[in-house]
């Protein structure tokens, strides 16, 4: 006997599917603003001769379920029955205990029209043999479209190598680029020269550069206040910061940690685990050592460690950047550098009291958002991201190293009121060395007047260019989709 009643399932299709009574509920649910996976999810599902399920990765608070509001509107608009389409989340308790077959089944009973179906499924990790179910789905029901949420990537992407080879795309959505946040808020926008790109800057008169500086200066409050919130969508609208940063802590952190990182990876020490976390917060932009850590967290082991590192990349609350070499054989090995997913998030874990008045806190946000805002931009491409540290000399480092096969960028993130590097600083030597093969180089500033080539005498040229500037033209290139060259 099965543990809930098709009843039971009934009542939740018929509450998660508003627009079955009443075609224009959608409009509650859309939102008029839209991320770029709008676009890219659209395009895919909707596509007339490569037909590709959709599932979009992310962690929570991102607008995934949004980004699925907004596409069941686009259709509704386009004249497609609603009872033609299904919206359904199986974070919901209820669907928890039932498999994809049963609730597309009893849809079937409730929708008998015929035409081709537009399946939406949230949180698709929740259900057994999801991805068995998703490749059933696409090989025996040609009139189906389909769309999948999940907050657990490498899941995701296991499945879709094993399953859905030729049959889904994953697609990651990252938290919102400084650009993307402008749009949300409808902000003015900096008139911008047409074809812009960070890399052809170095050939820019110092008077053409000074005046597009400039054109940032009404976007400087807003890039403090994107810091503190972050790029999630709903609190970035919200007109409570302090509230906001609450729910970031609850609904973003602790329920990923508490809940879905604890279901999805069998983790045993919930305490640890949380630990963990505000061990990382705390150590942020640092080189993680996990013996180092093993020791400072109740002497756990070093396997039980790791894999607790691991469910916390997988479910998309850090990023582990690898050392990479960079014309040279001393640089550090097997140590990762810690990157919190969004830096409202370790704002929010470690509460720290005017945080934009301490430097050093500062400039590990600006660091963990340089970071963010370079995975986001160079996702899909054959890039490799890591940083580079002197194996022989702890004080030579690289904050972030592009590798590209004809290319190789590095980004150092300098953002305090002065920002001026020795001649000994790393990018300083590596830019002189032709070993190296560096193609380009930047410094991220903190003052919109920080800017201009470094005076050092190097092979490639230093840019000295201003976080707000670096960041927002990075997000604009992704929106205008020529991610990938900067």
């Amino acid at each position: 006997m099965s543990i809930v009643s098709e009843e039971q399932i009934i009542k939740v299709l018929r509450q998660y599917n508003p627009w079955w009574r009443n075609p224009s509920a959608i409009k509650e649910e859309s939102k008029p603003q839209k991320r770029l996976a709008y676009y890219e999810a659209l395009k895919m599902m909707k596509h007339k001769t490569l037909r590709r399920f959709v599932v979009l990765s992310g962690a929570r608070r991102v607008g995934k379920t949004t980004i699925m509001y907004q596409m069941i509107d686009n259709l509704i608009s386009e004249g497609i029955s609603p009872k033609n389409i299904l919206y359904v989340s199986f974070d919901n308790p209820i669907v928890k205990l039932v498999n994809v077959e049963t609730v597309l089944s009893i849809y079937k009973s409730l929708c008998p029209a015929s035409g081709e179906k537009y399946i939406f499924l949230d949180e698709i990790q929740y259900t057994d043999h999801w991805e068995l179910w998703m490749k059933v789905i696409y090989d025996s029901r040609k009139d189906i479209r389909l769309t999948a949420t999940g907050s657990a990537s490498p899941i995701l992407e296991k499945g879709a190598t094993d399953s859905g080879t030729g049959r889904w795309s994953v697609l990651k959505i990252p938290t919102m680029s400084f650009y993307e946040y402008c749009r949300l808020l409808q902000l003015e926008e900096p008139i911008l020269p047409d074809n812009l790109q960070l890399t052809r800057f170095v050939e820019m008169d110092r008077a053409v550069l000074g005046d597009l500086m400039d054109r940032f200066s009404p976007l400087e409050g807003h890039f403090n206040r994107y810091l503190m919130i972050g790029g999630f969508p709903e609190l970035v609208l919200s007109d409570d910061d302090i509230y906001a940063q609450r729910m970031l802590r609850e609904d973003v952190v602790d329920k990923v940690i508490k809940r879905d990182v604890l279901t999805l990876f069998n983790i045993r020490s919930p305490l640890l685990m949380e630990k963990l976390f505000l061990y990382l917060c705390m150590n942020s932009t640092e080189i993680f050592s996990v013996t180092t850590a093993t020791k400072e967290l109740e002497n756990t082991s070093v396997s039980t460690l790791d894999s607790y590192v691991e469910a916390l990349e997988m479910s998309n609350l850090i990023y582990l950047a690898k050392p990479m070499d960079v014309g040279s054989k001393g640089s550090l090995k097997g140590k990762p550098k810690i990157f919190i997913a969004d830096a409202a998030i370790r704002n929010a874990v470690l509460m720290i009291d005017d945080v934009l008045s301490d430097e050093k806190e500062l400039g590990a946000m600006v660091e963990t958002t340089v970071y963010k805002h370079i995975v986001s931009f160079y996702q899909g491409s054959t890039a490799q991201l890591g940083y580079f540290r002197k194996a022989k000399d702890n004080q030579k480092e690289v904050d972030v190293v592009v590798e590209l096969p004809r290319e190789k960028i590095l980004c150092e993130v300098k953002y305090r009121s002065n920002s001026h590097i020795p001649a000994t600083d790393a990018i300083v030597e590596l830019c002189r060395d032709e070993k190296s093969k560096v193609t380009n180089a930047f410094l991220v500033t903190k003052q919109l007047d920080d800017f201009g080539i470094a005076r050092h005498e190097t092979a490639v040229p230093i840019m000295r260019i201003p976080a707000i500037v670096f960041l927002y033209l990075l997000g604009k290139a992704e929106a205008d989709g020529k991610n990938g060259k900067m």
